[in-house]
């Protein structure tokens, strides 16, 4: 049981549940019925790759860094096994994509290679929040892209899918820039600082909010409601990070994507 929990926590749950549950409620809205199982294992697959392979890849840091909260960093699961557990997960993403058809399956490898790159090496340099931008901006299109016909969506949808995913990266690692910084990371949000970080993640995810908006056609009827809920709760992501609630602030970022949805969704969106 200890090294099931470990790998369920390496895996970062709460990031990895949240993008998948955004695609399933893409693929349902956009008519996928059923298949809207098969995007939703697709894609979380795909996110088990990237969190586990994450956690592998900075084991040695994170150990340095004394993050008791990493399972490999602190011993709770061998990083052996976090790295089976990937290959695993990319052994069961690649048939699962393929089955959505080969233009979704070649988005969706778009999106994980950008993650991929992200985990290691991205996140050390100067364009860190370019594969969040990419990777997110490609989510909407796995799920377009395996509809019959299959077609790109709208550029607003993926411009709001990139702006979420910015904001998701300033949002994630603002509780890690000190540590960050002392080991040498030149991320832009290291660069920036937690102050300028936590107002670049408001203003992207603003940013997000008003492409919804806009880009379905204006507010109206429930999805008022659900645009409102996600201008509040972004408001109060620059509030929590100035705060120093910057774990909370990370955790209002992904409902603010999740609010997102819901809003495209409500308003009888189609990818």
């Amino acid at each position: 049981m200890k090294r099931w929990s470990g790998l369920l926590r390496a895996c970062h749950p709460e990031p990895a549940v949240a993008v998948t549950l955004c695609a399933g409620l893409l693929a349902l809205t956009s008519g996928r019925g059923a298949g809207s199982l098969l995007v939703l294992a697709a894609v979380g697959a795909g996110q088990l790759v990237v969190g586990w392979s994450n956690d592998y890849l900075d084991r040695d840091r994170d150990r340095l860094a004394g993050r008791r909260d990493k399972p490999v960093a602190s011993g709770f699961v061998p990083a052996a096994s976090v790295r089976l557990a990937a290959l695993l997960a990319l052994a069961a993403c690649a048939p699962l994509s393929l089955l959505l058809g080969l233009a979704a399956a070649a988005a969706h490898a778009g999106a994980l290679v950008s993650a991929l790159v992200y985990n290691w090496r991205g996140k050390f340099a100067p364009w860190s929040p370019l594969p969040y931008a990419v990777s997110f901006g490609l989510l909407p299109a796995i799920v377009s892209l395996s509809l019959q016909p299959p077609h790109l969506p709208a550029v607003w949808v993926m411009l709001a899918g990139a702006c979420i995913g910015v904001g998701g990266h300033f949002a994630q690692v603002l509780a890690d820039i000190p540590e960050d910084r002392r080991q040498g990371s030149r991320g832009l949000p290291q660069l920036l600082g937690q102050r300028i970080s936590v107002s670049v993640c408001a203003g992207s995810l603003l940013a997000a909010t008003l492409l919804v908006t806009l880009g379905s056609g204006g507010p109206g009827g429930w999805r008022l409601v659900a645009l409102a809920a996600a201008t509040c709760v972004t408001a109060a992501v620059p509030v929590t990070g100035f705060a120093g609630r910057l774990k909370l602030a990370f955790r209002l970022t992904l409902l603010v994507a999740g609010l997102a949805v819901v809003s495209f969704a409500l308003g009888g969106g189609s990818v």
